[in-house]
């Protein structure tokens, strides 16, 4: 048999309940708006590249390489090394970018408040 929970009643009336309430609608609307802005920042791409544009690169805000350009001119068989690491470089720098916005963009909706140390809520 299930027990059933029983409420505490409030001892300071119901302003108190009130202004909880009012609080919990507002981390609702807070983390609705920051759930849309997740969504939109997932969808929206980077670009960096490196080596004065031998290699340009772009991601999603979901952190997924969607293209990678090289110019051929930088394809030397004998460097290969040199052209992996403009790669790396150029995909790094994108991901940054992505990140810094977000991070910019959460920022902007909490006002610095973060999760408030609450797993999950933000």
């Amino acid at each position: 048999m299930a027990k059933r929970k029983m409420p505490i009643p409030s001892r300071s009336g119901g302003k108190s309940s009130a202004k909880k309430n009012d609080m919990m609608k507002q981390l609702q609307s807070m983390q609705e708006e920051m759930l849309k802005s997740q969504d939109a920042l997932k969808e929206k791409e980077y670009e960096a590249s490196a080596g004065g544009g031998a290699v340009t690169v772009k991601v999603t805000g979901a952190n997924r390489v969607t293209s990678i350009t090289i110019d051929p001119d930088v394809v030397d068989e004998d460097d290969i090394e040199m052209l992996e690491d403009l790669v790396i470089a150029a995909v790094n720098e994108a991901l940054t970018k992505a990140e810094e916005e977000s991070a910019s963009e959460m920022e902007k909706l909490t006002g610095g408040m973060g999760g408030m140390g609450i797993p999950g809520l933000f």
